[in-house]
């Protein structure tokens, strides 16, 4: 029997979805779709001072709305809004903590104002991402996350790795699936116009 390579594995897991699956969906997504709401009060990426969540968060001209603790139910959430979180929350912050990316949060990103931009952050955050677990090779995945991962410090890397990977798959797919409602309802629309 050969020696397994976890680290191989793992990153073909999220590249054999990021790139089967995943990243031709997005081709194209316009700003429209990218700030559609679906749901009366949904929470988005929005230009400074025009957002109506508790507190909207970012540096630039553009914000994004969020609480803490998150209301009960959760608000429905944007594509745009859904993207600068994977952007952010779930890449750029681990890319500061563990793979040398300027340190970043919530508060100090500077969230996309149109579709395009966004798609450029998350390929720039996920190439990131890929080539800091590849950087850990075998043996870095058995490390301790360290402290940036809070009550998660003692766990191996390998469990954020996974960790990570899940979250892609499951937001990234959710966007996806909004752009499908957002087609399938434009369509419709355009039906009962006519």
């Amino acid at each position: 029997m050969t020696d397994l390579t976890w680290n191989s594995l793992l990153r073909d897991q999220i590249a054999w979805h990021w790139t089967n699956q995943l990243r031709d969906r997005l081709d194209g997504l316009t700003d429209d779709e990218y700030f559609w709401e679906p749901a009366p009060g949904s929470w988005s990426v929005r230009p400074r001072g025009t957002g109506t969540a508790p507190v909207q968060a970012g540096s630039g001209p553009m914000t994004i709305d969020f609480a803490w603790p998150e209301p009960d139910p959760p608000p429905f959430t944007t594509i745009a809004w859904r993207l600068g979180h994977v952007i952010v929350g779930v890449l750029a912050v681990r890319n500061a903590a563990h793979f040398g990316r300027a340190p970043t949060d919530y508060q100090s990103f500077s969230y996309a104002a149109t579709a395009g931009e966004a798609l450029a952050q998350l390929d720039a955050e996920y190439a990131t991402w890929l080539a800091g677990v590849e950087s850990l090779g075998e043996a870095g995945l058995a490390r301790p996350c360290g402290e940036a991962e809070g009550h998660y410090a003692e766990s191996p890397m390998a469990r954020l790795v996974l960790h990570i990977h899940r979250e892609l798959i499951h937001h990234l797919s959710e966007v996806c699936l909004l752009r499908d409602l957002y087609l399938h309802t434009r369509q419709q629309t355009r039906r009962e116009a006519s």
